[in-house]
């Protein structure tokens, strides 16, 4: 007689990660109009980017009836308090609950269990999943004992994801899961894999690399049966990432190595139709619904171009132009796409992006859920960079990565 496969029970708003393939958690990769374009092309959940938990606390909930979202805002923590001297909320969290709702997780930097549990009961309402990002290796995340400084911590972790689990869980109804990277050994990596398991979370994600290797050294695939093992034998869904380059690849390792679902991260930078059964789409098809996406849910601009540098190809001629560009009309004008024009323009109007307020400088809204998770999206250094150089010279991803000065995933 078979045995009936264990499973841990998924809470009734909660989500079944088996079968799934998952936009990666991505700063400044991740924003709401990344997230609606990769669901559009057929991904099946999308992980937002990670977003400190200190930054959430303390913020406002606003349904934005314009825009069809729910913001998360706050005022900055400089300067004068009072709203009404004139200082604009920052932007931390934007997400827009018909498109995405029930098909978003909540990736949440955090090193302390209070805070997690205080920062997850403000979103857990509108997601359909909190995950703990334990396998982030940069300073901005580490050195406050957070992302992959947790692996070092094991007693630590297991604190928050069963913090969460009894706080979260009961009151909102969804899973709590966790992201981590291999450690040094296997045996390191088993041991750790059966003590997260066993705090009650639903879902594990194995980034394939540890913590010191870099996006362009290749992933490491050797421990991943074991560990889809191991999260079977306690009823834990298992995920993999690192090196999933699109959907037909994505069913190929699972099959392969025994995990329940493969998360997809760079390559969906690069292409978001990579989620596509039936392969991917020109880039200027997926430029395009970019583009228009972004407009139609107000994308800070800065990050939007910071995409477009992903999207378009470096040596085609509209790259340099886009580079240069300091709107949407004029990203329009650049890719030819003379049928957005008008919503470019009523775009640019509501991001104060007109030429007549940027004379003097930049302008206009800044969105801060990137700064929130310890970038600077207020500055496209990398694009600014990259846009004097042809593809070739680019190299590899993890360059750009540090020359932008932020994970490309986390």
């Amino acid at each position: 007689m078979t045995s009936i496969p264990k499973r841990v029970p998924i809470p009734r708003k909660g989500i079944d990660y088996r079968g799934k393939i998952v936009l990666a958690p991505m700063v400044r990769s991740g924003e709401l109009p990344s997230r609606l374009i990769a669901l559009q092309y057929g991904a099946d959940l999308v992980w937002g980017p990670e977003t400190v938990d200190r930054s959430m606390i303390g913020t406002t909930r606003r349904v934005n009836e314009s825009l069809s979202t729910i913001d998360f805002t706050r005022l900055p923590s400089h300067g004068s308090k009072n709203p009404s001297e004139g200082q604009r909320e920052s932007l931390i969290y934007r997400l827009h609950p018909e498109r995405e709702g029930r098909k978003l997780i909540f990736q949440m930097g955090t090193s302390d269990p209070e805070r997690a549990v205080q920062a997850a009961r403000i979103v857990a309402a509108d997601v359909a999943g909190i995950d703990v990002n334990a396998g982030c290796p940069k300073p901005f995340s580490t050195s406050g004992g957070m992302g992959a400084a947790l692996l070092q911590t094991p007693e630590k972790l297991c604190s928050i994801l069963e913090a969460l689990v009894k706080e979260i869980v009961p009151e909102f109804e969804i899973g709590i899961s966790v992201k981590i990277r291999l450690l040094e050994t296997p045996e390191m990596t088993a041991a750790l894999v059966r003590q997260l398991c066993a705090t009650g979370i639903t879902g594990l994600t194995i980034h394939c690399r540890t913590t010191p290797m870099r996006p362009r050294e290749a992933a490491i695939r050797e421990q991943l049966r074991m560990i889809a093992d191991i999260c079977r034998e306690n009823g834990v869904a298992c995920l993999m990432n690192g090196d999933v380059t699109d959907r037909t690849q994505a069913e190929a390792l699972i099959k392969e190595f025994g995990v329940d679902g493969a998360m997809i991260a760079t390559a969906a930078e690069t292409n978001s139709s990579c989620f596509r059964a039936e392969g991917v789409l020109p880039w200027k098809e997926v430029t395009e619904q970019y583009i228009k996406t972004a407009m139609e849910v107000e994308n800070r601009f800065g990050n939007t171009k910071y995409l477009l540098g992903h999207l378009i190809p470096g040596k085609v001629a509209a790259y340099k132009a886009v580079c240069g560009s300091r709107n949407y009309e004029q990203v329009c004008q650049a890719l030819q796409l003379e049928h957005l024009q008008e919503q470019a323009r009523e775009a640019d109007i509501k991001l104060n992006l007109t030429a007549e307020t940027m004379q003097g400088g930049r302008r206009g809204r800044k969105n801060k859920s990137a700064l929130a998770a310890g970038g600077n999206p207020g500055k496209s250094r990398a694009l600014e960079v990259e846009s004097k150089k042809s593809l070739s010279e680019r190299g590899s991803q993890a360059q750009a990565q540090a020359q932008a000065q932020v994970p490309l995933t986390v």
